[in-house]
């Protein structure tokens, strides 16, 4: 939804306004990526309605638009947009009517939603362990380009073997990986709030692929002395979720593996396999919880429900 073009000259300039409020703020980056997106679909829907401001946009077409976005086609993947999704398009107008307010614009509507319920996680997207091997391996060959294999390795490190969110891969920088005493340092947690346990242990095997990427491949970008971001990408800027996310789909495509294929594999799907593999290899509950940074063991508790799989 980047890519749809707005030709009101009030919507562009309400969207780079909107934009630069949320930098201004210190909102993380996956927030300052997405919700003008999210917005800019919500411009374009009113455009199409009509609307080439906001002067006479009312709380229930707003909410049409939501009822809108619930039926479209996911552009990512088959079906409709997932509950979470949903949430974050709820997010990006909360905020803007916030900005909106804060800078005393004359108010015409309200966003009076209720967050969706967050989808339970699919048991048949769920990686086996020798389906993650497989990730790995596929690294030797998902990119004509040795740095971008390397930086791919490391990611996986990241996202699988330290069961990190997204946004917390993302807000990464050099100095959080800790090779002295093998753990990662995660600033911030969920929806940009510090995280229970900030630190997260590492193994040999994976430090060595991160240690391997930060002095062989990251100083062949461009310009990657000018950050002290860990993922950066060809133009030396930090990377952002959707980066990851592209490059984790062109590491399941050099599989070609079709029962992985067929699977939602996302960055949030790594951290929900290891935290499976880690119960189905015994480790206790309460330290699975400890390892993915949750706030309550509530909220582990969701992966008990896939510990009889073949991997035992």
């Amino acid at each position: 939804m980047k890519s749809l073009t707005l030709y009101s000259n009030t919507f562009n300039e309400l969207l780079g306004k909107f934009e630069k409020d949320l930098f201004i703020n210190g909102k993380s980056s996956s927030t300052n990526y997405y919700m003008p997106i999210h917005l800019r679909e919500f411009f374009h829907y009113l455009e199409i309605k009509g609307h080439e401001n906001l002067n006479y946009v009312t709380t229930k077409i707003v909410t049409t638009y939501y009822d809108y976005l619930s039926k479209r086609k996911n552009n990512r993947r088959s079906g409709a947009l997932s509950n979470g999704a949903l949430n974050k398009h709820q997010q990006a107008l909360k905020l803007f009517l916030k900005y909106l307010k804060n800078n005393n614009f004359k108010m015409t509507f309200g966003v009076h939603l209720k967050y969706e319920k967050a989808n339970t996680i699919d048991e048949k997207d769920i990686l086996t362990q020798d389906e993650v091997k497989e990730l790995f391996s596929a690294c030797e060959y998902s990119h004509v380009s040795e740095r971008f294999r390397l930086r791919d390795k490391a990611m996986l490190a990241i996202l699988y073997s330290c069961g990190l969110r997204r946004n917390e891969a993302v807000g990464l920088d050099i100095s959080d990986i800790d090779f002295e005493k093998k753990v990662v340092h995660v600033r911030n947690g969920s929806r940009n709030k510090k995280r229970v346990n900030p630190y997260v242990p590492i193994n040999d095997f994976n430090l060595n692929l991160i240690e391997d990427y930060i002095l062989n491949s990251r100083p062949q970008f461009y310009n990657s002395d000018s950050t002290e971001a860990l993922f950066i990408n060809k133009n030396g800027k930090r990377m952002f979720g959707k980066s990851f996310a592209d490059r984790l789909k062109a590491i399941v495509r050099a599989t070609e593996n079709e029962a992985i294929i067929e699977k939602n594999i996302c960055p949030h799907n790594l951290r929900h396999s290891v935290a499976t593999h880690l119960l189905q290899r015994g480790m206790p509950i309460e330290q699975v919880s400890k390892f993915l940074g949750h706030s309550s063991i509530e909220s582990t508790q969701i992966y008990t429900h896939f510990i009889d799989s073949d991997d035992e």
